[in-house]
């Protein structure tokens, strides 16, 4: 259904020069496209909000599994591993690999693969994508984040309401509050700053999803400690609704958002063109996207595949 309502938006685009990943802008896109309103927005771009809300889902699937097989008391894998830094560094990986998969398979290529409020809000503040569209984005991470945790909770009963498991959610850990906070702001910048420094070099931008993974691998294991690890408010949020635990929610709604722009200013201060910075995590040249990037030949465009108001 996706890939199908994918290939009609494509087939809509103006004829012209192939773009963005299969998108055609013509020469007259900016002056003459019409802008849309909410609810035109709402009807074109609703299956890349479904498809946000599937890939976040998929990801507290599997967040939850690693959990209940790493930490739970009753599973054998738990008894084995007894080192707690050996199950975080477990469990990283399970969640590093589902995001490289959710970046890269081609529903995560054809709505960019943000899964997170904070990254969605990054793209926004350098202009990426647009307000409505950022709006959408952000309601569906929320309600498929839910949906996961709560699929999670069907999947593997009981056990994720252990203490050990307690729905994955994100509390702050053993420097209190304001180290949580810190950090969160801290990965979050280090995310956003990769991204931005890797899609500057041709040779490396087919990797930027695979180093989100490794990243998230690294950050797993040393801020679970912290913060639970979130550095995703959809994330934390999709917990704490089912859990109806929200110990230090602001924490969580704040640090990465201000992490991941600062990130997006540092880079923006210090480039010669910031109209040229890039976010993307994937740089399909046959998958059309909303957003436009100058990374690859095939996917340089100067004017996105759409036009709507904010």
């Amino acid at each position: 259904m996706f890939v199908a309502s994918a290939d009609r938006l494509s087939a809509n685009q103006p004829p012209g020069k192939s773009g963005a990943g299969g998108v055609r802008p013509d020469a007259a896109t900016p002056a003459s496209a019409k802008s849309l309103t909410l609810s035109e927005t709402l009807r074109r771009d609703w299956p890349l909000f479904l498809i946000e809300g599937f890939l976040l889902g998929c990801f507290m699937v599997s967040a939850t599994a690693a959990t209940v097989l790493m930490d739970a008391p009753n599973s054998p894998v738990a008894r084995v591993v007894t080192s707690p830094l050996l199950r975080r560094v477990v469990i990283g990986a399970a969640m590093g690999l589902t995001a490289v998969i959710l970046v890269y398979c081609p529903w995560g290529k054809r709505s960019g693969a943000h899964f997170n409020p904070a990254f969605t809000l990054s793209f926004l503040w350098l202009g990426k994508i647009k307000a409505f569209d950022a709006l959408g984005y952000v309601i569906g991470q929320l309600v498929g984040g839910t949906a996961g945790v709560l699929f999670s909770a069907l999947i593997f009963g009981s056990v994720v309401q252990d203490p050990s498991v307690r729905y994955v959610v994100t509390v702050p850990g053993i420097w209190g509050i304001w180290g949580a906070w810190g950090g969160e702001f801290v990965i979050s910048f280090i995310l956003v700053a990769t991204v931005l420094l890797l899609n500057k070099f041709p040779k490396l931008v087919k990797l930027t999803g695979v180093f989100i993974g490794m990243l998230i691998l690294v950050f797993v294991t040393f801020e679970v400690p912290l913060s639970g690890f979130s550095m995703n408010p959809a994330r934390t949020f999709s917990s704490a609704i089912v859990a109806d635990i929200w110990t230090g929610w602001w924490i969580y709604y704040t640090a990465p958002v201000l992490g991941m722009l600062a990130a997006v200013e540092v880079h923006r201060l210090f480039a010669t063109d910031p109209s040229r910075l890039c976010l993307r995590l994937n740089h399909s040249t046959t998958i059309p996207t909303l957003h436009p990037c100058h990374c690859l030949p095939g996917t340089s465009v100067d004017v996105p595949d759409f036009v709507s108001t904010t």
